[in-house]
This record gives C-alpha cells, sequence and structure tokens, in this order.
C-alpha cells in the first residue's frame, strides 16, 4: 500500500509540473540518504541529466505563468507530464525510500504496471490542471494565472515530499486536489452564468413621444 501511495504522489504532482518530482528524485538520490534509486533508474541522478531536468523546470515555471502562454504549454505538456509521471512512479516504487522498507516486492513480476499506472495517474491529472486552467483564464482574462500556478507548484512540492516521508498524507493532498479543482471548475460555470445573463438582458425600449 506505501508503494503505491509514493506512486501516486509522485506521479500526481508530474501532473502539475512534469520536472519538479523528477528533479526531486534525482537530488535527493544523489545527495541525501532519503531515496535510494535502484539499478535502471540510477540515470535520474546523474549530474547532466539533472542540469537538464533543472534548465526544463525553470523554463516550465516561467511559461506556466504567463497568460496565453500557459494554454500553450498545457497542451506541449500532454505528453511531457504523463512521460515524466510514469517514470517517477516507476522509479519511486522501485526505490527505497524513508517510508519504504521493502522496495519493489510488489511490482517484481510485472516491472511495466508502475510505470502504465504513473502514465494514467499523472495525465488524469493534467487534464484537470489544463482544464480548470483554461476556465478560469476565460473567465480572469488570464489575470488569475500567475497565482494558480504558483499553488499547483507548491502542491506538486508537497505531493513529492508527501510520497517520500510520510505516503499515506498523500491521501489527503489529493482529495485536496480534487476539492481545489471542483472549486475552480464551479467559480468558472457561475462566472460564466453571470456573464451569460447579462449578455441576454433585454436592452431598455424607449418610450413612444
Amino acid at each position: 500500500m506505501l508503494e503505491v501511495l509514493t506512486g501516486a504522489g509522485l506521479a500526481s504532482a508530474s501532473g502539475l509540473n512534469a520536472f519538479i518530482p523528477m528533479l526531486s528524485l534525482g537530488l535527493l538520490s544523489r545527495f541525501t540518504d532519503l531515496v535510494n534509486l535502484p539499478a535502471g533508474w540510477e540515470w535520474l541522478e546523474n549530474e547532466w541529466v539533472l542540469g537538464i531536468i533543472a534548465v526544463l523546470l525553470v523554463l516550465e515555471l516561467v511559461a506556466d505563468k504567463i497568460p496565453a502562454i500557459d494554454s500553450i504549454n498545457d497542451v506541449v505538456q500532454t505528453v511531457i507530464r504523463p512521460t515524466a509521471g510514469g517514470i517517477v512512479f516507476g522509479a519511486g516504487t522501485a526505490a527505497q525510500t524513508a517510508a519504504i522498507q521493502n522496495p519493489a516486492e510488489w511490482w517484481q513480476s510485472n516491472a511495466w504496471v508502475p510505470v502504465v499506472i504513473g502514465v494514467i495517474t499523472a495525465l488524469v491529472v493534467h487534464a484537470g490542471k489544463a482544464g480548470t486552467r483554461a476556465a478560469t483564464n476565460t473567465v480572469s482574462v488570464g489575470a488569475a494565472a500567475p497565482v494558480l500556478s504558483v499553488g499547483e507548484d507548491a502542491m506538486s512540492v508537497g505531493l513529492v515530499f508527501a510520497a517520500i516521508l510520510i505516503p499515506v498524507l498523500v491521501l489527503v493532498l489529493l482529495l485536496a486536489l480534487v476539492l481545489m479543482f471542483w472549486w475552480m471548475w464551479s467559480t468558472f460555470r457561475r462566472m460564466r452564468d453571470r456573464l451569460k445573463a447579462r449578455g441576454t438582458k433585454s436592452p431598455d425600449v424607449p418610450a413612444a413621444a
């Protein structure tokens, strides 16, 4: 169960930001004892890989906070975020972390299973993020993009460290994420209905002389 929660937390974090979980796993494995990546995933802690991921993370952080550009970025990330989700789910559930004492036992017979689950998990979260972001951008004329982006980045970081240190907390954060998406979508619908009501309101007819 801990392996599932760890993988789900990392993959969900990738659905919000593809590079925060990958960079976190690589750095923690390279410089701390919190994560020990297994054979086959050690490339994540390579200094060149970490450098490339760091550059891509900076580009992602900037692009996601610029109105209009964030929507284009979400289209591009439809491939990247699920791919990252598959990588970190596979690496995270096979790794020995502070929370997992018997790594990879659940996955040994089907090594591809965690990767596929990670891809699907990240894709679902990405779809929720992209959909609600497009909706809120419509009604706020893009003004909400930077604030929402910062919140999503913070949630991604929180999911990563919860997945590694306290996997049970992942359930709480995922519930909070669902509620956040629901609130954003509900807010969009209310504002859209108000705009429609104003647009369809009959104009005043001048009285006859």
